[in-house]
């Protein structure tokens, strides 16, 4: 039994020498890792891209809100009965189209009854135009004879008694010609406010027919004909204008010296995007700023006028508001993604001649689409890192390609098994002659 036990242990001593052997010769033949945490030591793969210039366009994204250019709300010039509605609720309508009648009987009797007073004030107009006539002739006949009877007193052919009495007669008839004078006065004004008031029926009759004082569309008819309505005071109808129409957007009070220094001297474009058209940009201008900056959320108020000749937008909607500030010459640019955020701010990859790369600080200032322009910290035609800068630090080499383009070792084998390309990394499998038997 003793000699049994030894046997035992001197066998598991004996494999456990020859597994540490193993493991010991696993690990010798890794190879090292390079500095890219690749094995072999090889360089990092990146892609990469060229800082350029161009022209860019500094544009203000907000939302606005789409506005009636003018709503006018119909309402009644007289009191009367509504007989007709002479449109359809939710139609278009051009100015001057006739919305609405009116029961125009009693106007027109009016009327009637005012041409009736008008023909008899000019009857009487007549009339005292002829005794005036008389009266005055009957005056210079009575005028005379009491100047020939104040001669005839002198001469002592008439008595005094006759001549005051001739006197007496001319001055009653001298009244009575002023009495005349003012009867036509009288009837003349008659006439004019007899006129005056056919004239004024005529417009009250005019009344009788609503119709539309601006171009819009028509909203839900708010009385049904048969009731009476009420002059100014009864709401008919609503019409909105929609061709122009405007929207109200805000802006940060900080961007108010950039659009006060343009607006007036030149036309500002604003472009509105509906969420229903994105790809269909409305084109405007703007026409208003606000006198006042909101001080509860620093935003100034604007508000731009659009054709809208499709009818497309339409009030109350939300649309994505995008105004052209200015435009930037000349400005330095790369793709959007190779811009870093670090603690000290934003940095970019820069790829050197040695193709070792350097974290360079950098300012960046407005978007360009898929563009980032760089307003300091990069010249033109330096070389940047696009993708892969999770991989690399500053100091590192790496192999650079541009999009689109296979990476190093990533030929296709043409041996027996035939090589695989990968991506961009260069990951090849195969024996063939195309590459190397593995390599990452």
């Amino acid at each position: 039994m003793r000699s049994l036990s030894s046997l035992t242990t001197v066998a598991i001593a004996v494999l456990l020498a020859v597994f540490l052997t193993a493991c010991g010769q696993q690990t010798a033949s890794a190879p090292p890792k390079g500095p890219g945490g690749k094995k072999g030591g090889g360089d990092v793969p990146v892609v990469i891209a060229k800082a350029t210039t161009k022209d860019v366009a500094i544009d203000l994204d907000v939302i606005g809100n789409v506005e009636a250019s003018s709503t006018v709300t119909i309402k009644p010039q007289i009191s009367g009965e509504l007989k007709t509605a002479l449109f359809k609720e939710g139609e278009f309508v051009k100015a001057g189209d006739p919305l609405f009648e009116i029961d125009k009987r009693a106007i027109t009797a009016q009327i009637d009854q005012a041409t009736a007073n008008l023909s008899r004030s000019e009857a009487q107009f007549r009339q005292a135009t002829a005794t005036l006539a008389k009266d005055v002739a009957q005056a210079d006949y009575l005028k005379s004879v009491a100047t020939r009877n104040e001669q005839l007193v002198r001469e002592g052919i008439v008595s005094k008694e006759q001549n005051a009495q001739s006197i007496s007669q001319a001055q009653a008839q001298k009244e009575s010609t002023d009495a005349d004078r003012a009867a036509i006065e009288s009837t003349r004004a008659d006439i004019a406010a007899n006129k005056a008031t056919i004239d004024n029926l005529k417009v009250q009759l005019g009344f009788t027919t609503i119709r539309a004082p601006i171009t819009g569309r028509t909203g839900t008819l708010m009385i049904k004909p048969g009731n009476i309505v009420s002059a100014n005071t009864t709401d008919l109808l609503t019409i909105v204008q929609i061709q122009p129409v405007n929207v109200t957007f805000a802006v940060p009070e900080s961007q108010f010296q950039k659009i006060a220094a343009r607006f007036g001297k030149e036309k500002i474009p604003v472009m509105a995007t509906s969420q229903d058209t994105p790809d269909a940009p409305h084109q405007g201008q703007l026409i208003f700023i606000e006198n006042t900056v909101d001080s509860s959320t620093g935003t100034l108020r604007l508000r731009a006028s659009f054709p809208n000749l499709d009818r497309q937008m339409w009030p109350g909607q939300f649309v994505r508001v995008r105004m052209r500030l200015g435009t930037i010459d000349d400005a330095v640019v790369v793709p959007n993604q190779a811009v870093q955020t670090g603690q000290d701010g934003s940095f970019i990859y820069v790829v050197k001649e040695d193709r070792t790369v350097e974290n360079r600080p950098v300012t960046t200032g407005a978007r360009a689409g898929q563009d980032m322009v760089i307003s300091k910290g990069l010249k033109v035609g330096e070389t940047v890192v696009t993708e892969g800068q999770l991989r690399i630090a500053p100091g590192l080499k790496v192999n650079p390609r541009v999009p689109g383009q296979g990476g190093p070792g990533g030929r296709k084998g043409e041996g027996k098994g035939g090589g695989e390309n990968k991506g961009g990394e260069g990951k090849g499998e195969g024996r063939g002659p195309g590459g190397p038997k593995k390599s990452e």
